[in-house]
Parts: structure tokens; C-alpha cells; sequence
């Protein structure tokens, strides 16, 4: 229940359908339930009990039917009488199945848009969570809560909630035909179907943690895939697809072993339900039958009363299949809510300030970070101003720190203490979007994004494609992009596979260009390149740093010497700030780091 309970917060939006379906299978049930008793003049033509069975008792309204369909068998004849009852369960079989269909129609669309609203529900969520959660959580987890989660909860919580709006119904209607005609044969009915829910809900008892289980599995198994994708040239020159196999392997028999306990567990309850219900047939067939000897029930009534226990067994499966369903998609939904609940620290104060433009330093202020707090301080103490229309490059070992001084900036990460300023104000006391606005970045991997080159130097804006072509030449990216087959319109591939390593990044230069952002972060923006592709970015960059608020990270000292400071970090502390001369004539760290790479 709290799995529907969860649920019914995206049906909120459809609850008009919701209704309109609720009230086809109303009028579904109620056919259903008025085909039954129409049986009973069937099979008192058939077997000619008008006459005979008159001294047997039968409550007032089956006696009246009985008393009805006597009379006109005997004034119009058996083959006419037989032809009106035929025509009756026909209509009403016919009004039975449009009914279902139009309960059908109107819940296909409330089926598709919850799972609809789910999927982007998540998605959102995905886009708004901190960097942090991405560093814990593996990639292809999360798609499997995206993908499999998702569509485990539209063939399960879906298929039940169409159950519990329609097989209740029929139940209750078929039942209280049931103890109409027979009280004490329906007493018998509820006695089994007690045994029998019993029998039943043991089998079920452990299928939602299995389920649960099963479906984290998959999710390692996902991941695997999306590593082994992500990095097959290194899979393939290492000569580790054996390596790689296993691993799959091992994970993919893990999910196979949890899907099949599971599914032992699922399938039985299927082929249980039938033998048990055959078995409360065999029951009513055996103690019906001595009432009809002894004549307290009429042939007709107690076939009747066998034809609408059959029409509660089908509803009673299909409500236990919706309890096993109901298991499975409630694993699902937590797996789902375990995203949507996860807290997320990077957020707007109330009343944020919206910072008008860059207008004259950052500021870092006794900052001290570290990614949780049971882990080692990154950075240590930082105390550092950065002025407007200023380069500044951040260099040191790998691991120093530089990287994540850059990431506290448009906040992917928050200070742990003190704090950053712009302008004298308090970077987390800004609107978020806008605080971001105001960077554009450009890292050592180029990460475009599958689509054409235009797209890629458009992302995120809606600028027209003669300032597009404008900033792809300032990149140097506009003739390579020229000898392209389809010019701008040319698709680059997934994440940009067409293109070399130096076309990527000019690309992702120009797109950051494109932005018009004040401040300018390049971390390690040429490491990766050849020769030639790092001097025609260089040469892009002497072009726009003069009109820019740079900060620069680079391994390579000598493509920042003419920065207008150079800051030096060691384990995560500043130990030299100045120009490149002056730092050359103070020794230090700098000058062993230039020594070693002369």
C-alpha cells in the first residue's frame, strides 16, 4: 500500500482519467456480474427444469428469472426462449468488452505520462545533484534506475493499480451473487480463499527484497557496460578483454541467479492459485452436488453459482499477480526515491543576490576544503585576489589542489570554511545560474556532445550562426571545420569520436567564447595536445585573454609565463604568488618545477 500510497502522487495529474476509467470498469463489472445470472434460463432450457425443479426453494429474484423464462418457454417454445437468452449474454458480453476497452483507452495515457513524469522527474533531479554525488555513485547504476527502474514500475505498479480498479469490483459483485443464492455454499468459498491467500502471500513473503536486490545487480552490471564502452581503446591495446569478460561475467551471473530465485518465487504462484482453485472446485462440486440430491439448491442456480465462482477465480489471480508485481515495482520505486531524496547542498539562499556583471576581484578568504569530512583538507588555508581583466595561472604537482580551486568558483563544490568573493560579495549569497553565467570553461577533456559541430558551439545558448562561425574562427577551429563534408551541419559522433583531440578543443574553446562570460577558466586546456594543435589554441588565447579575467591551470610552465601572476601549490597550501621573473629569482618550488621540465 505505501508503494501505491507513493504512487498516487504522479496520478494526481490524471485523475480526471483516473475517474472515467474507475467508472468503465464499474459498468465492466456490472455486465460481468449480470452475465452470470443469465445462465441460469440457459441451462434451465437445456436441461428442462421448468417443471421439475418448481418445489426446489430459490431466493426471490432467481425465482422470479426461473418463473419468467418458464412462462415463455411454455407460450413461445424452447428454440425462441433459447434465442432471447443467447441474444441477452451476447448484448451484455458485447457492453461488457467495450467497457473494458474504454478502461483500457483512458488509462494508456495515464500509464505512458506517469512514466513520462517519472523519467524527467529523475532526470531533473540527475542535473540538479552536486558533482560529489556523481564521485560516489556509479554512471551505470544510475541508468539502470533511469531505464529498467523505471519500466519495472510501469509494467508492475501500472498493471496494478488497472487491477485494483477493476478486479475488486467484479469480485465483490460475483460474490454477492455467491451468498445470494447460497450462503452456505459461499461460506465454503471464503473458508478456501482464506487458505488459499495464506498459501499464497508465503510465497510472495521475500520477492520484494529479492527483487531489490536483483535490481541493484543490474545496476552493476549496467556500469560494467558503460566502463567497458567508455574505455574500449584502452580495454583493446592492453589486450584486457578476457580481463573485462570475467568481470562481466560475474556480475551478469549474479543478476541471472537473483532473477531466477526471484522469478522461482513469482512462478509459482500462478500454477499454485490454479490447483488450489481447481481443488475449492472439486470442494463446491462435491458438497453442491449432495444439496442438489437433496434438493436445496436447482441444477441450474448451482451451475450458475459454479460459472460465478470461476468468475471470482480470475479476478483473485489476477489481484495476487498485482501483489507480486506490486513487490517487484516497489524495489523499483525506492531505487528511484533514493535518487529524488538525496539532499543537495549546492542550492540558492533565500533572496539571492543577481551579481551585475564582473567589476573588480575575486577574493579567497581563509578557504579550507575538503570532499567529506572524514577525509584529508584538499586545500589548506587559501588567502588569494585575483583583479579584474588579470591572468592568473594556478600551477603545481598533480594533486596540489589547482583543479579544485577552479571548481569552488562557479560552486560544483562549497567551501567546508571560510569563503569566496566577487565584487565583495559572498559567492553563496549569489543566484546560482547567474554566478555560473559568468565563467565559461574549458578543460583538458574536451567533452562535446553527440550532434552537429553548430550544436556543439551552440550548446546551452541561442545564439545565430554567424556569431557561431564568428567565434570558430577566433578559435582557429573555422577551417577544419570548412574541408567538413557538411560544414557547421556535420555530426561530430558520440562525444565527438569524428573529430582529433585539437579539433575538440577548439571546438569547446569556441563554445566557451561563444558564452561572452567575464571570467575565463582554461584548466589544462592544451596538456593533451600535439605541438600544432597547442600553439593554435595558444595563439586563440592571446587573441581574448586581454579582454578576459583569466584563471589558467597548466603542467607546462612555459605557455604561462606572460601571466600576470602565477600562484604555486603544494599540498593543497599557496607557497609562492608573482610573475615569472620574480618567482625565477626567488627559487622555490617554481624554479625546481621549471628546472625539471628544461
Amino acid at each position: 500500500m505505501e508503494t501505491l500510497v507513493k504512487l498516487f502522487v504522479y496520478i494526481k495529474p490524471y485523475k480526471s482519467r483516473l475517474v472515467l476509467a474507475a467508472l468503465f470498469n464499474l459498468l465492466l463489472a456490472i455486465f460481468t456480474v449480470v452475465t452470470i445470472p443469465a445462465f441460469i434460463p440457459f441451462f434451465q432450457i437445456l436441461f428442462d427444469t421448468q417443471a421439475s425443479t418448481t418445489s426446489v426453494s430459490a431466493p426471490g429474484i432467481l425465482q422470479e428469472i426461473k418463473s419468467f423464462f418458464g412462462n415463455m418457454i411454455l407460450t413461445q417454445g424452447k428454440p425462441a426462449a433459447l434465442v432471447y437468452v443467447c441474444l441477452f449474454i451476447l448484448l451484455a458480453t458485447f457492453f461488457k468488452n467495450l467497457f473494458k476497452y474504454l478502461s483500457q483507452y483512458m488509462m494508456s495515457p495515464l500509464r505512458t505520462g506517469i512514466i513520462r513524469d517519472i523519467r524527467e522527474k529523475l532526470y531533473d533531479k540527475i542535473l540538479q545533484l552536486p558533482l560529489t554525488y556523481f564521485s560516489n555513485e556509479r554512471k551505470g547504476d544510475l541508468m539502470s534506475r533511469m531505464t529498467n527502474d523505471v519500466t519495472e514500475i510501469e509494467w508492475s505498479v501500472i498493471t496494478t493499480v488497472e487491477a485494483l480498479f477493476r478486479e475488486p469490483i467484479i469480485l465483490i459483485g460475483s460474490l454477492a451473487f455467491m451468498i445470494y443464492v447460497s450462503p452456505a455454499l459461499t461460506g465454503i468459498v471464503f473458508l478456501l480463499m482464506i487458505v488459499i491467500g495464506y498459501l499464497i502471500g508465503g510465497v510472495s513473503r521475500r520477492l520484494k527484497k529479492q527483487s531489490q536486490e536483483a535490481q541493484d545487480q543490474l545496476g552493476l552490471v549496467n556500469s560494467t557496460l558503460e566502463e567497458t564502452i567508455g574505455g574500449v581503446r584502452i580495454i583493446k591495446g592492453f589486450n584486457a578483454e578476457p580481463f573485462m569478460m570475467n568481470r562481466f561475467k560475474k556480475e551478469n551471473d549474479g543478476y541471472r541467479v537473483m532473477s531466477w530465485n526471484m522469478l522461482k518465487r513469482r512462478d509459482l504462484a500462478s500454477p499454485l492459485s490454479e490447483f488450489l482453485g481447481v481443488t475449492a472446485v472439486i470442494v463446491l462440486l462435491y458438497v453442491g452436488s449432495k444439496q442438489v440430491f437433496a434438493h436445496q439448491i436447482s441444477p441450474e442456480i448451482f451451475l450458475t453459482f459454479i460459472f460465478a465462482f470461476y468468475s471470482v477465480i480470475d479476478p483473485s489471480k489476477a489481484l495476487s499477480q498485482a501483489w507480486f508485481n506490486l513487490q517487484k515495482a516497489s524495489a523499483a520505486l525506492n531505487r528511484i526515491e533514493q535518487v529524488l531524496n538525496t539532499p543537495n547542498d549546492i542550492q540558492n539562499q533565500s533572496n539571492p543576490i543577481v551579481p551585475n556583471g564582473f567589476n573588480h576581484a575575486i577574493q579567497f578568504k581563509n578557504v579550507w576544503f575538503r570532499y567529506q569530512q572524514d577525509q584529508s583538507w584538499v586545500l589548506r588555508n587559501i588567502n588569494l585576489e585575483i583583479p579584474k581583466g588579470k591572468t592568473v595561472a594556478l600551477v603545481g604537482r598533480s594533486g596540489s589542489g589547482k583543479s579544485t580551486m577552479v571548481d569552488l568558483l562557479p560552486r560544483f563544490y562549497d567551501v567546508t570554511e571560510g569563503e569566496i568573493l566577487i565584487d565583495g560579495v559572498n559567492i553563496k549569497s549569489m543566484d546560482l545560474s547567474a554566478l555560473r553565467q559568468m565563467f565559461a570553461i574549458v578543460t583538458q577533456e574536451a567533452i562535446l556532445f553527440h550532434g552537429s559541430i553548430e550544436d556543439n558551439i551552440r550548446f546551452g545558448s541561442e545564439a545565430p550562426s554567424d556569431e557561431i562561425r564568428e567565434f570558430a574562427q577566433v578559435a582557429h577551429a573555422a577551417e577544419f571545420i570548412g574541408h567538413a563534408p557538411g560544414g557547421y551541419a556535420s555530426q561530430i559522433g558520440d562525444r565527438g569520436q569524428k573529430l582529433s583531440g585539437g579539433q575538440r578543443q577548439r571546438l569547446t574553446l569556441a563554445r566557451a567564447l561563444l558564452r561572452k562570460s567575464p571570467l575565463l577558466i582554461l584548466d589544462e586546456a592544451t596538456s593533451a595536445l600535439d605541438s600544432e594543435s597547442e600553439k593554435l589554441i595558444q595563439n586563440a588565447l592571446d587573441k581574448v585573454l586581454p579582454d578576459k579575467t583569466a584563471i589558467v591551470i597548466a603542467h607546462r610552465l612555459n605557455t604561462i609565463k606572460q601571466a600576470d601572476l602565477i600562484v604555486v601549490l603544494e599540498d593543497g597550501a599557496i607557497v609562492q604568488v608573482g610573475t615569472h621573473n620574480e618567482l625565477i629569482t626567488q627559487g622555490g618550488v617554481y624554479h625546481k618545477m621549471l628546472e625539471q621540465q628544461v
